[in-house]
């Protein structure tokens, strides 16, 4: 097949020009302007890593103490994108105990929101349930004191709920520590398969997941990116996530938005929320990339990070492969630019794009596959710090 694509920056020798390339399956679309520094996993240092022009609300919650480790804009007011499906979730399960069962078709659809991030699923309970009723009930039900409703103007917008960091870590304290055992059980549980990708084909593997080894559990929200990632195909309705340039009471409505919000460490020790902005035109490889640096900055009790070194990628529709061909199972594709955790690079199939040519492949523990080294932003084949595998 023909694929469009411009080369990756390589020191003096960089060129600024495009090709048309006749080549197999791997190939991508755009070259980053420059290579990225590799990152070698390190110890976290005393500050959170904030980056340049994101705007953050964090908390971590201790629950082995008691005590918040992590407290910044903890109360400041974010659109909370699929966050919410955790409270429309737990309404629609609220008056169904005490065995808190569905019918199967019921169940199905939640299970759908909660571990795939659903959008139409969300539609129908919020049509179904009473639409921002849902948010006025669970406001005083879980004792929630940043939480209100989508803008008057934008009643359909469940994903235009105000939330706080703090009071996401109120929503799982409950769900741990005083809802009933079923219904704990049946949100913990969805939250804890979560996929990797969602519905509309956006990579639900950002922040938490990116950072830690498991034991995990996450429910994320993304908004601002478009309608479908590269992550699945999809046809999915993606009206949650819809975005405007309007503005609402204090809550902005319109930079795009990542969250990554769950619990990590054994026995679910720590409850991380991060809800971030980020500048607009910001690309979701960008977010992500930029909310991962975050979070791996941050205090977890429990918390095991993982070990790898993390580099820049460039490009779109780069395939992450089963093995070290461009034969092998296509497992994936990585969001365009994201950086990504480089395990260990081994010697396989001799790959070129342009004037490059390049046989080293690199493996990412958190896809579980390889992609040539050509698409790591660093201007050699091999890559300095990474070992064989």
């Amino acid at each position: 097949m023909f694929l469009f694509s411009s080369h990756r920056p390589r020191g003096e020798f960089a060129l600024v020009a495009a090709w048309l390339v006749l080549t197999a399956v791997l190939f991508a679309t755009a070259a980053p302007a420059r290579a990225r520094t590799p990152s070698p996993t390190t110890p976290r240092t005393a500050s959170v890593n904030v980056p340049p022009g994101v705007t953050a609300g964090i908390a971590v919650y201790d629950r082995q103490t008691g005590t918040f480790t992590e407290q910044s804009n903890a109360h400041t007011q974010f659109r909370s994108a699929s966050v919410v499906k955790l409270l429309i979730a737990l309404d629609h399960l609220w008056d169904h105990g005490p065995g808190y069962g569905l019918p199967s078709d019921d169940r199905a659809r939640l299970d759908s929101m909660l571990r795939s991030s659903d959008d139409s699923a969300a539609d129908s309970y919020w049509t179904e349930d009473g639409g921002s009723a849902i948010i006025d009930r669970m406001i005083p039900r879980l004792g929630l004191t940043d939480t209100a409703g989508p803008p008057a103007d934008y009643p359909g917008y469940w994903g235009y709920t105000a939330l706080s960091a703090a009071d996401t870590v109120r929503i799982y304290r409950w769900i741990l520590d005083s809802a009933p055992a079923a219904l704990r059980d049946i949100v913990m549980g969805d939250v804890r398969a979560s996929t990797r990708c969602g519905v509309d084909g956006f990579d639900q593997r950002f922040g938490i997941p990116a950072s830690f080894q498991q034991p995990w559990v996450v429910k994320q929200g993304w908004s601002g990116f478009g309608e479908s990632g590269e992550c699945a195909d999809t046809t999915a309705s993606a009206a949650g996530r819809r975005v405007t340039t309007a503005s609402g009471a204090g809550v902005d409505l319109a930079r795009p938005a990542l969250h990554t919000t769950g619990t990590v460490g054994a026995g679910d020790r720590s409850i991380v929320a991060v809800f971030t902005l980020h500048p607009q035109g910001t690309t979701f490889g960008a977010a992500y990339s930029a909310l991962d640096t975050l979070v791996r900055s941050l205090n977890v009790p429990g918390a095991v990070p993982r070990s790898g070194s993390w580099y820049g990628t460039w490009g779109a529709h780069v395939q992450v492969r089963a093995d070290t061909t461009t034969s092998s199972q296509a497992l994936t594709r990585l969001p365009a630019g994201v950086d990504a955790l480089i395990g260990c690079q081994k010697q396989g199939e001799e790959v070129t794009d342009g004037p490059y040519t390049n046989d080293w492949w690199a493996y990412l523990p958190l896809y579980g596959g390889y992609i040539s080294n050509i698409y790591v932003s660093y201007p050699d084949n091999k890559l300095p710090d990474v070992p064989v595998c």
